[in-house]
């Protein structure tokens, strides 16, 4: 249930579907607090609080001036006017009631020690993800203590970083949003991060786990090297230790000195070089962290503590990048210049260009290593000149090693002594995958592809492989890959950037910067993959999702289950102007590119197909060689009536396995407690997707599916290709994976 403009909620009642309000820290916070996993209790200042703090202290205006004239590029700017506008925001007054709600909060949670944290409404999510953009303050106590930390908390949405990632993302300043968790402190003797996916090599039956001593600040930074524990799912068993020195902790400050509540303490000698968790501890922590990952259905990125013998999750998110699994690559036959951690795989040589201060990034150029004590979210622009990166300290889950990887360039960490033994303007060459640095320009026999990751580009099959996709800017490279063409292109991403609702925006006479908007979405797609199909499917956003627009709120009634609410074919058919604006922009791209074709999402019955059918024809996209029209099969109506859904008139379906499975088999996919039950493989499902394909084959018609499943189970892959599919679309990172499971599936078919 969307949970309004309040300024003050609790975790207990926020779930995942809240990010817009509370960001995705907060989001998850509250999801994982319903899903009974240990979470430390707090409330969240919401982004609608923001918000009214800028309109009612009339913010807007001074911080667009001072950034209409920003280059991003440009790091001393770029810097001076961060700090400019930071200043602004805190130098204007919160609102008093505001302020009592936030100290009345705080009084309820305890008037203990908290963790006061920044969660960035378009932050945490898996297509928009670099790792620290905002602060986080620790152990802060005290009612005015509390309100201050919410006010840097707003102020560092305008940190340098920040506003570099929102210009290169394309995200207007003032659409995205801060909420700020206040969450109770746990005063951890350890912490560290697991990864519920190996990060290197995308190993989905490996977890990783870091361990520090200390706040897990020591470890997210790069300052303290980890432990690294590498478990087996199966069992779980462990299969690897790796116990680092650590002679330093950040703890909080028993003085509780006002500039800086917590310290850096010595850590006695005879505790150094100990394991900083126990076997059962490890162990422990991989079950808890598999049930993250089985409630989220995707591999999590996920922060823990332990307090007292208790281990708290104080944080999770998905991970935001992946490789496909390859055999590891062959080592480089030359002298080992330096030695650390695998961070980011790949090959990369050029000058060496050592920063040991973030104000000093400029001076890193396109095509520069970039060379660091360690890295920070400051770093970021100069990151992204950089081929590579080499840091002296940090683990594989440190912000050097997960921008690498978001970057897709090599990095290895925790060298030790990078910056004393390098130099400026030394070519070296880095080896991600091996964390391995070379004098000089060396190559491997190979380059940075594996042979079994060769064969998989090189693959042919008869059943095609397409992906799915939703930022524009990802097209170009996705579209290099040996793929057939998109399979799902969503309009999701590039609405929310549009930010309004599109009736509010008809209301506004603001019609052709909707249509313009998505016609450069599409024409970027359709672009990047021409000849190859791009399937668009029309938008699909429920109830709850555009009242979080400018203006939904007008046109949106609240729905108690928007899952089954308004949504699909069905808005199509009655606010018919909106889709004409869809329609328009539609039309405007396949003036250029021919192969941009529409599927229609969610249709409950025959009739709503053939009205929307109906509109498509009379504004002129009309069913011909080069225009397909396709269905989503989602529902079990779409199933049992198939052949009367395809005599509408329709050239393909693709199958919804998320939405089909949860109709069918009556679960919310979002629910804890039904997890387990929630399995694209049950039977029922299995004769719904046996009979789509085999029908739609017998009528003429291609078939696809373009859920989770296939990406998540490979059996059911097999059997897809048995029952006739015609393709099959999954996320860019499985494209290899796939078609090496499609052409064996292929291969057996043939031997029968």
């Amino acid at each position: 249930m969307p949970i309004g403009r309040n300024a003050i909620v609790w975790f207990k009642e926020v779930t995942k579907n809240d990010v817009a309000t509370v960001g995705g820290k907060g989001a998850n916070l509250g999801e994982m607090t319903s899903a009974r996993i240990p979470v430390p209790p707090g409330f969240i200042v919401t982004a609608d609080a923001y918000y009214d703090f800028l309109k009612k202290a009339n913010l807007s205006g001074s911080i667009s001036r001072l950034l209409k004239p920003l280059d991003p590029n440009n790091s001393k700017q770029l810097n001076r006017t961060a700090a400019k506008v930071k200043q602004v925001i805190l130098d204007a007054a919160m609102p008093p009631e505001l302020a009592q709600e936030i100290k009345n909060a705080y009084k309820k949670l305890g008037r203990g020690l908290v963790a006061v944290r920044s969660s960035a409404t378009a932050e945490d999510l898996p297509e928009a993800s670099f790792a620290g953009q905002q602060s986080t303050f620790l152990n802060i106590q005290g009612e005015d203590e509390v309100v201050s930390a919410v006010k840097k908390c707003w102020a560092s949405l305008f940190e340098p970083r920040a506003i570099y990632y929102r210009e290169q993302y394309g995200f207007d300043h003032f659409k995205v949003g801060i909420a700020v968790p206040v969450q109770k402190m746990v005063q951890s003797q350890t912490s560290g991060v697991i990864f519920t996916i190996e990060p290197i090599t995308s190993d989905t039956g490996k977890i990783i786990i870091e361990a520090i001593y200390g706040l897990g600040e020591g470890l997210v930074s790069g300052e303290v090297k980890p432990d690294l524990y590498i478990i087996d799912k199966q069992g779980p068993t462990i299969i690897s230790k790796r116990i680092s020195l650590q002679e330093q902790k950040l703890m909080r400050d028993p003085e509780g000195r006002d500039r800086d509540p917590n310290i850096w303490q010595p850590i006695q000698p005879s505790y150094q070089e100990q394991q900083k968790i126990t076997d059962d501890e490890i162990l422990k922590l991989a079950e808890l962290a598999q049930y993250i990952e089985d409630h989220y259905r995707s591999p999590q990125d996920i922060e823990w503590a332990k307090e007292d013998g208790e281990i708290f999750i104080v944080q999770t998110r998905p991970v935001t990048k992946f490789y496909e699994k390859t055999e590891v690559e062959p080592e480089i036959k030359a002298p080992v210049l330096l030695a650390g951690d695998s961070a980011s795989p790949g090959l990369a040589s050029g000058p060496v260009k050592i920063i040991l201060e973030a104000s000093r990034i400029d001076r890193v150029k396109d095509g520069d290593i970039l060379v660091a004590e360690m890295t920070t979210p400051d770093f970021v622009p100069a990151m992204k000149r950089a081929v590579a990166i080499v840091t002296n300290r940090g683990g594989r889950t440190s912000h050097a090693a997960i921008v690498s990887r978001e970057l897709s360039i090599p990095c290895v960490v925790g060298t030790g002594e990078a910056t004393n033994i390098l130099t400026n303007g030394q070519i070296i060459t880095v080896d991600g995958a091996h964390g391995k640095v070379y004098n000089g320009k060396v190559t491997r026999r190979i380059q940075t592809t594996s042979v079994a990751a060769m064969v998989r580009e090189a693959i042919k099959t008869k059943t095609k492989v397409y992906v799915n996709l939703a930022q524009p800017e990802l097209a170009d490279s996705v579209a290099a890959r040996n793929v057939d063409g998109v399979g799902l292109f969503r309009a999701e991403f590039i609405i929310s950037q549009i930010g309004k609702h599109p009736r509010y925006m008809i209301k506004q006479g603001q019609e052709e910067e909707f249509i313009d908007k998505l016609y450069q979405g599409l024409f970027t797609f359709a672009k990047a993959f021409s000849p190859r199909p791009v399937v668009y499917r029309t938008t699909d956003f429920k109830t709850n999702e555009y009242r979080e627009l400018t203006g939904g709120q007008e046109f949106e009634e609240v729905e108690e289950n928007p899952m089954i609410g308004y949504r699909g074919a069905s808005r199509y058919i009655t606010d018919i102007d909106v889709f004409k604006l869809e329609i328009e922009a539609i039309k405007r791209c396949r003036k250029d590119y021919k192969n941009l074709w529409v599927m229609i999402p969610f249709v409950r019955t025959v009739n709503e197909l053939r009205q929307t059918v109906k509109i498509l024809k009379q504004e002129g996209l009309k069913r011909s060689s080069d225009f397909k029209l396709w269905m989503m099969v989602e529902v079990p109506s779409n199933i049992l009536l198939i052949e009367k859904f395809l005599e509408v008139g329709l050239d393909g379906i693709s199958i919804g396995s998320n939405d089909l499975t949860q109709l069918i088999l009556g679960i919310d996919r979002d629910s804890a407690k039904l997890a387990k039950t929630f399995d694209e493989r049950d039977e029922a499902v299995l004769v719904a997707l046996e009979r789509a394909i085999k029908v739609s084959k017998s009528m003429g018609v291609t078939s696809s599916i373009c859920g989770q499943a296939p990406s998540v189970y490979p059996e059911l892959t097999q059997k897809l290709v048995a029952w006739g599919i015609t393709s099959v679309s999954v996320s860019p990172d499985m494209i290899g994976t796939t078609r090496e499971i499609i052409a064996r599936a292929e291969a057996k078919l043939k031997l029968k």
